[in-house]
């Protein structure tokens, strides 16, 4: 399975083509990058042009795009109107949503990534029909939209009560939609568990985000290196190398403030992983 790191890790920080460097360094050969305003600015034409030369000139390549998830620089602390939530049964806050994520999305007319990771709804979010009503409208102008540009949607399993496996699954019944998945690993294990999620979505995985967590709290924790991880990650290994090296083993951490050298512990992570 190839390597691969959201700047998840780094998002309170400006992305810049140092951090990039540095990724690239650690030997890690794809990258997604997390849109979130503070690290990268996907309204702000010269950081895009800027990370534009910088994978021009490199072998890295930028596999995808995490769609983002507020539309201010600061976790959504302007209030609630920041939030992007394209399944809000509003129609008008629906619509500002998805705007914004296609905002995002434009980047692929500058730096051409494969995939868009894209949630349905927002944490914890409760169930209600005309949200499934309101995310089969986003998703139908979102996959168009983004079909133009040679980028495809995946939907994520978050755990909330739409976007469990089982849900995402229902969806795409009810719907028709030929969207395929992100598996998130550290949010099955908090929702039907690793391998029951793994077993409902593994023929539609294209790519995945690989953190731990104590089966309660969404702490992006660095699998088999930090306390109040409890994945069974042998178990887990053996699931995604059935795969057959179709998605890349994408590490979505959180950041450390002590930890001094992150991207080496990531180096470390990897091995690990693909030495249990």
């Amino acid at each position: 399975m190839q390597r691969a790191l959201s700047t998840h890790l780094f998002v309170n920080h400006r992305l810049t083509t140092v951090w990039l460097d540095r990724i690239g360094e650690a030997g890690i050969e794809m990258v997604e990058i997390f849109c979130a305003r503070q690290n990268l600015d996907y309204r702000n034409a010269a950081q895009v042009n800027e990370l534009k030369h910088w994978f021009a000139d490199s072998p890295m390549k930028l596999h995808s795009l995490h769609a983002p998830m507020y539309n201010d620089d600061c976790w959504g602390r302007t209030g609630p109107g920041a939030v992007v939530n394209i399944v809000d049964p509003d129609k008008m806050r629906r619509k500002a949503s998805v705007d914004e994520v296609k905002r995002a999305l434009e980047i692929a007319e500058t730096i051409p990534f494969r995939y868009l990771i894209q949630h349905l709804g927002v944490g914890g979010e409760e169930y209600d029909d005309r949200k499934i009503d309101a995310a089969f409208s986003s998703m139908e102008e979102l996959n168009v939209f983004a079909r133009h540009r040679g980028v495809e949607v995946l939907l994520e399993n978050i755990p909330n009560q739409l976007s469990s496996a089982e849900r995402l699954l229902l969806f795409l019944e009810q719907t028709h939609l030929d969207n395929y998945f992100c598996f998130d690993i550290g949010h099955a294990h908090m929702k039907e568990g690793v391998a029951a999620a793994f077993g409902l979505m593994k023929d539609r995985i294209r790519s995945t985000h690989i953190h731990d967590n104590n089966g309660t709290d969404d702490a992006h924790l660095f699998p088999m290196n930090a306390s109040g991880g409890t994945i069974d990650w042998r178990a887990a290994m053996e699931l995604l190398r059935t795969g057959d090296g179709n998605y890349p083993l994408l590490l979505e951490l959180r950041e450390v403030q002590e930890m001094e050298s992150p991207l080496t512990e990531v180096r470390g992570v990897f091995e690990k992983l693909e030495n249990v």
